[in-house]
């Protein structure tokens, strides 16, 4: 089998750039940003993204929304209008970010049920089953 040798640190490694950025896309609100963006195909405003995420607060969506124009992911448009007017938009790189988002939630969406019940299974058996000891008793 043929494989590309990767030039650099490895992705893991904590001097990897890649890392720094898979670390904004495992932020807990921006799958959700991004979601929302790329299932309306259009720009939104602060308050249909907070009023669409549910539980987000108003800090939190600022400092997502701030990291993901950092990053590129989304572009932000002041319109010089009273009251001032800002439209969030997903940028090329975050419409791949936003397919990859979507991916995601859509796998949720279709193993909610067995990743919930494996979870119960597993909090079942931890349950009713002393820790075994290690090393193992003779």
């Amino acid at each position: 089998m043929d494989t590309e040798k990767r030039v650099g640190p490895p992705t893991y490694a904590k001097d990897c750039p890649s890392r720094t950025v898979l670390e904004v896309l495992a932020n807990k609100w921006t799958p959700y940003v991004l979601g929302l963006l790329e299932k309306y195909q259009r720009p939104l405003r602060f308050t249909e993204l907070r009023r669409n995420i549910e539980g987000i607060t108003q800090k939190s969506l600022t400092q997502t929304l701030r990291s993901l124009e950092r990053d590129g992911l989304i572009s932000r448009t002041v319109y010089p209008t009273i009251p001032p007017r800002v439209d969030y938009a997903l940028t090329e790189l975050g419409v791949k970010a936003g397919r990859l988002t979507t991916a995601i939630a859509d796998w949720s969406v279709d193993n909610a049920l067995l990743v919930h019940a494996a979870r119960r299974a597993f909090d079942g058996r931890s349950e009713a089953t002393p820790p075994a000891s290690f090393p193992p008793d003779r």
